[in-house]
């Protein structure tokens, strides 16, 4: 059962409640009444304990039930509609906030980050369609493949018969060498995509990858899915060293401060991407390209409000951070890729 059906049924069942009991919350909202708190047994003087934090009403009936299902899994509340405009227009001043202890009004990185992440792959499950495999499992994109690997490989052989005629007449190889060089890459690239075995590239685990990638593409394909949802946490603690580089010698900042700042500022991609591949699906991919463009500037303001950078060294940090976004990215990638031909 996909999210959207568990969702659905959800939100059906909390309607069916209300149908079945028209009258709970009509009169006193299904609240108890207590003097003692029902968990600890404390005297309330509030609409809390003070001992323990339990609400002193507590809801008894269905249609609570079922709205504390969807308040416990999407946070449904004020704070979602506060934090997504900070979010998204003052991602700095969104950081700084709660990492200073004014948190009351918006939702924690972990949980903003965990509901993207589900939005993220609901929209990834509904918009990408299958992958287009022949009878044989091969990606479809082998079709034609052989014929321009031929071609590659005639142009190497003609070239190494042009670099022995100038290496024997004692002429300058070096252009020849590097074209040499280029055209074996190629080859091999071709060669790798059509599904010809190749020779050890020295890395176990990414020689595991690409030849369970080649038995079973579709199947290697769906784990990586799976395992990149399961594990979609780990880009935060891989994330997290990286950005420390950019304040290596500060004592203002600390790791604390790094990983709300990485958190929120992948909840803010998740939701872009998602975005992005809802333009996509709808024939906008001119907004979609545009998309592109907006990381970098999210980052240099999210940097700015948060570390309270200057204008040359948000600009500065932008850039590395850029360039550390994908490493961590590429990571993450090869990790899940791993993971998904091991299991």
């Amino acid at each position: 059962m996909s999210e959207a059906q568990v969702l659905g049924d959800a939100i059906g069942a909390g309607l069916a409640a209300r149908a079945v009991e028209p009258d709970a919350g009509a009169v006193d909202n299904g609240h108890t009444h207590e003097s003692a708190c029902l968990n600890c047994g404390t005297p309330l003087i509030g609409s809390h304990c003070h001992n323990c934090g339990q609400t002193a009403h507590v809801h008894r009936t269905l249609g609570a039930f079922f709205h504390d299902l969807l308040h416990g899994v999407f946070h449904f509340e004020g704070k979602i509609l506060r934090t997504l405009p900070m979010l998204i227009f003052r991602p700095g001043n969104l950081t700084r906030e709660y990492i200073d202890g004014r948190r009351a009004r918006y939702v924690s990185p972990l949980a903003l980050f965990l509901f993207s992440v589900f939005i993220m792959f609901a929209v990834i499950q509904q918009t990408a369609g299958d992958l287009d495999l022949g009878k044989d499992g091969k990606v479809a994109i082998n079709v034609g493949m052989s014929k321009s690997s031929a071609e590659v490989e005639k142009s190497l052989k003609a070239t190494r018969a042009k670099r022995a005629e100038v290496e024997a007449k004692g002429g300058d190889t070096d252009d020849l060498d590097t074209e040499i060089e280029q055209q074996e890459r190629a080859l091999s690239a071709m060669r790798r995509i059509g599904g010809e075995k190749l020779s050890s590239t020295g890395f176990s685990i990414l020689d595991e990858v690409i030849d369970e990638t080649q038995s079973n593409p579709k199947l290697v394909l769906y784990k990586m899915q799976s395992h990149a949802y399961k594990y979609s946490w780990a880009l935060v603690p891989i994330s997290v060293p990286f950005l420390w580089l950019l304040f290596p010698f500060s004592r203002r900042f600390h790791l604390y401060d790094h990983t709300v700042f990485v958190t929120y500022s992948l909840s803010f991609m998740t939701l872009l991407f998602a975005a992005g591949m809802i333009a996509g699906a709808l024939g906008a991919d001119p907004v979609a390209g545009l998309m592109a463009l907006v990381p970098p500037i999210h980052m240099y303001k999210q940097l700015r409000g948060t570390y309270g950078t200057s204008r040359l060294g948000g600009f500065v940090r932008t850039g590395a951070l850029l360039v550390f976004a994908l490493a961590a990215l590429v990571i993450y990638l090869v990790s899940i890729a791993a993971e998904a031909s091991a299991g």
